[in-house]
């Protein structure tokens, strides 16, 4: 008997990527893709979220269509399961600080979360471990050029996001 690891898990991102574009993002968001105010264009708070789903939903057909019946896939095995466990854990432990790192370093968070560099601190934070993590789970051994990778893939993300859009509020401080 052949494993059917791709289709399962290309079927699950599937559903669950339409399941956050078709449900979550409307119900979540006050906002469209993008909001045209008196001329202004700004990107609205759905375009993000919607963009990650589908590329989810990019990956997840690729899953399903080209995988499914491929030769080498891997079994579903309690390592696997393991493995899959804690990334799950790691990705929850991430999300964790980039919510609660700024308001536990300082009382006055929510006043200065638009304001550099207390904006930052979730993200990097978070974003860091978040990558440290993940490479150091392939090398199977934690070492500081994953944390320098980690580093070097958030701080990035932060000139790209943030610095080029005055309204704009990197995760979580939207929600803060």
């Amino acid at each position: 008997m052949t494993s059917r690891a791709n289709l399962y898990l290309g079927l699950v991102s599937l559903v669950l990527a339409l399941v956050v574009i078709f449900l979550w993002i409307p119900l979540d968001t006050d906002t469209g893709l993008i909001e045209k105010v008196r001329r202004r264009v700004t990107i609205g708070d759905a375009l993000a979220p919607t963009i990650a789903a589908c590329f989810v939903v990019l990956g997840g057909g690729l899953l399903v269509l080209a995988e499914r019946n491929a030769a080498d896939q891997p079994g579903l095995t309690s390592s696997n399961l393991r493995h899959v466990l804690w990334v799950l854990g790691l990705v929850a432990l991430a999300l964790l600080l980039m919510r609660w790192a700024g308001p536990l370093l300082m009382e006055d968070y929510r006043l200065l979360r638009a304001t550099a560099p207390w904006k930052w601190v979730g993200f990097v934070l978070g974003g860091t471990i978040l990558v440290t993590g993940l490479i150091s789970a392939i090398e199977r051994r934690l070492s500081l050029r994953s944390l320098a990778i980690g580093i070097a893939v958030t701080l990035p993300l932060i000139v790209l996001f943030d610095l080029p859009f005055d309204d704009l509020l990197l995760p979580p401080n939207g929600d803060v």
